[in-house]
């Protein structure tokens, strides 16, 4: 018998419904994740070269890490983009920058789609940072996008995040941006329920 899994966060954008967060299963999402993760607007995930089986090995790696987290997103209940939290002290920015009690790092990555729908990648990164805030503990959410990734810095922005300047990874030069509670509920009018 098969359970499906509890949903962690969910929230009802006005125009586009409802968007709402569950755990990722390795193994059951390995399918759909790879689909995802190797496709051409995805190059930015630096997985286009990944097997099924490498990146099924990628997600339990960080499903068991204790300092990494993995989440499917869901618009009207069916799997619509990836999201990854971490802990920015211990994980990908370590020693990059001044790393605060309660910053939360973050990755998210739109399923491809062959009809895109207008506002719908804002209304997921919006969900997303709205689930990061859910957690009182959060103070600050950290992200290191490709410096060419010029989509993504826009959206950042939009939701409230302000660019620190480019810090050199092994991997990329990234934009170090940040985004307070305060600045994310000024961008988006959103409360986060919890006292800034």
């Amino acid at each position: 018998m098969s359970t499906t899994p509890e949903l962690l966060f969910a929230r009802t954008d006005a125009t586009l419904g409802t968007f709402s967060i569950r755990p990722l299963d390795p193994f059951s999402d390995a399918e759909l994740l790879h689909g995802w993760v190797t496709h051409p607007k995805a190059a930015f995930w630096m997985m286009q070269d990944c097997s099924l089986t490498e990146v099924e090995r990628e997600y339990v790696r960080i499903t068991a890490h204790e300092h990494h987290h993995a989440f499917i997103g869901l618009h009207e209940g069916r799997p619509a983009f990836l999201m990854e939290s971490y802990d920015p002290s211990q994980l990908e920015l370590v020693g990059l920058y001044d790393a605060q009690p309660g910053d939360v790092g973050m990755h998210f990555l739109v399923a491809p789609s062959d009809t895109p729908i207008s506002g719908f990648t804002r209304a997921v990164i919006t969900t997303v940072m709205a689930s990061l805030f859910a957690d009182p503990a959060t103070e600050r959410v950290v992200v290191e996008p490709d410096v060419r990734n010029k989509a993504v810095h826009a959206l950042n922005e939009a939701v409230g995040f302000v660019p620190e300047g480019p810090v050199r990874k092994p991997e990329k030069e990234a934009l170090l941006s940040f985004c307070t509670r305060a600045q994310f509920e000024a961008a988006t009018a959103l409360t986060t329920g919890v006292p800034a």
